[in-house]
């Protein structure tokens, strides 16, 4: 059991609140993030199908271990731990797909539980704060690099001054990659700042074969420009789709390029440990856009909506 000391909005909390994951949902995240889809996506809205209710959300969660259930050693009393936001449970079958906050309860409460391999010790100067804004986005960025085998390579992210693409600008260049940023113009110099190489307005069109790897978390109907964008043989992966899931695919494209297309969801267990040590070695920072009390949370997820910051909305819990 770990007290909750806090923890910040993802878009998968958005999501699977209004059942946008349901192939019934053909539209942007936002387009019904309030009224949801009238009931369309009951059956199959969330992660892994229907979602369960009642149902406590919350992806990220840094905390303390306050007790251990049985079998666990009771030396971890008092840890500092951040959790595994995308996992396994134990016994479970290995395409089993659980997020923390959908498939179970998560951290948007005081307490929370989680099975033990889960509460990922944790020692460094952030905040509690501030350490919430790193498991969901950063895991999830940290997937898809290294799912795409990142090098010091020429990559362009999309959607790059949101949690996971900001996220994705830092991992990137910690490998050595060349990374250019697709943003909107009041975000350009933000992200110059945390790192990126070079940054485009996102609806200037992208140079073409100019890209080794492209790290997709918009989708929509520009799709067909980031295979245009990528060079032969590129890599494209995707964790996302907030401009809309469906897309146009050109076959052509896709095989006189020789490209590569992958889906970043399931994660390995090293993909968090490693950004735990990315963390505790300072080479990752968080950046942490606005603050919000728990029972604020509703007024934290409108202003998540309204896309006006830059990295994560934080959900404070702990006095």
């Amino acid at each position: 059991m770990i007290r909750v000391g806090a923890s910040a909005v993802n878009h998968t909390d958005v999501n699977t609140r209004t059942g946008w994951y349901s192939k019934a949902v053909r539209g942007d995240t936002g387009s019904a993030a309030l009224e949801g889809y009238a009931g369309a996506s009951d059956a199959d809205g969330a992660w892994s199908g229907a979602l369960s209710f009642p149902r406590i959300q919350g992806a990220d969660c840094c905390g303390e271990i306050v007790t251990v259930g049985k079998g666990v050693d009771t030396a971890r009393i008092g840890e500092r731990v951040l959790v595994r936001p995308m996992h396994r449970p134990a016994g479970a079958g290995p395409e089993t797909l659980v997020t923390f906050g959908s498939e179970r309860n998560g951290s948007f409460a005081e307490y929370t539980t989680v099975d033990d391999e889960h509460a990922v010790r944790i020692d460094s100067p952030l905040s509690d704060l501030e350490l919430a804004c790193f498991p969901c986005a950063f895991s999830t960025a940290e997937g898809m690099i290294q799912r795409a085998g990142l090098g010091a390579e020429r990559l362009l992210i999309t959607g790059a001054s949101g949690g996971v693409g900001s996220a994705a600008v830092q991992l990137a260049k910690r490998r050595g990659a060349h990374v250019t940023a697709s943003t909107s113009p009041a975000k350009m110099d933000a992200l110059t700042a945390l790192g990126a190489d070079a940054v485009v307005d996102r609806n200037d069109a992208f140079p073409n074969e100019a890209f080794d790897v492209v790290l997709d978390l918009v989708g929509g109907p520009r799709w067909p420009d980031l295979l245009d964008a990528l060079a032969p043989r590129g890599r494209y992966v995707t964790s996302g789709a907030i401009a809309g899931p469906i897309v146009e695919l050109d076959l052509r494209t896709l095989y006189l390029k020789d490209l590569t297309l992958i889906g970043s969801t399931r994660q390995d267990a090293r993909v968090f440990s490693d950004v735990v040590n990315y963390i505790e070695a300072g080479e990752i920072r968080p950046m942490v856009a606005e603050t919000y009390p728990l029972h604020e949370l509703r007024a934290a997820q409108e202003a998540f909506l309204s896309k006006s910051h830059m990295g994560k909305i934080g959900i404070a819990i702990a006095g």
